[in-house]
């Protein structure tokens, strides 16, 4: 009976591996992403969060079984909580973020695309006054250069996470983001939008979510 029971919780660990599908993704983010498949880290950006220019797509595949819930952590570049760049330089400046990704099914059709059906929550936010890019000498914390920030909460990129009070994701146009390097090495669908936080400068990290059923 042992042996029995063995052999068919082995068969049927076996078919659920087999049952699930591969997913092709492409993403481009300014600066950079990790992408989660319930709540499993599937992909993230080559280039580490702390470079200053880094525009690269990425291109992968994953195993998932459907529904399941995408999870997307995107992030602007900022050299500290000020949220601003190339601070004490002439160049000192408020960054700007962007997010595109697609996700095509084996036989190629496509499930997913970055569009205002996402559910996003921005968890920093600076600076909260923009004259903080003019500061001489910017200070995280001190007016103007206040921010906002929160841990990731609890479970949001698994599903049954109550996501009612995010925000639908914020849709962009090419000229508004200027999507740079590596951005036009991906044939993009026509469905999939550049999306970020309510505003693309002071809007630095963001958290996005779509259940794929």
């Amino acid at each position: 009976m042992t042996r029995i029971f063995a052999a068919a919780t082995l068969l049927a660990m076996s078919s659920g591996a087999l049952s699930a599908e591969t997913f092709q993704a492409d993403v481009w983010a300014d600066n950079w992403f990790e992408m989660r498949i319930n709540g499993e880290t599937v992909a993230e950006d080559s280039v580490p969060a702390s470079t200053e220019r880094s525009f690269n797509a990425e291109s992968f595949s994953f195993d998932a079984d459907r529904p399941f819930v995408i999870g997307v952590v995107a992030m602007d570049y900022r050299q500290d909580d000020t949220g601003l760049e190339y601070i004490g330089t002439d160049r000192q400046q408020m960054g700007d973020g962007g997010l595109i990704l697609q996700i095509r099914d084996a036989a190629g059709e496509m499930v997913a695309v970055s569009d205002a059906d996402w559910q996003c929550r921005v968890i920093h936010t600076a600076p909260l006054d923009k004259s903080c890019a003019a500061e001489e000498t910017p200070v995280a914390g001190s007016a103007p250069c206040g921010f906002e920030a929160e841990d990731e909460p609890v479970g949001w990129d698994h599903a049954g996470f109550d996501a009612s009070g995010w925000t639908a994701a914020s849709v962009y146009s090419e000229e508004e983001v200027g999507p740079k390097e590596g951005y036009d090495e991906i044939d993009w669908a026509e469905e999939a939008a550049l999306i970020w936080g309510p505003d693309l400068e002071q809007s630095n990290t963001l958290l996005c979510r779509l259940s794929v059923k």
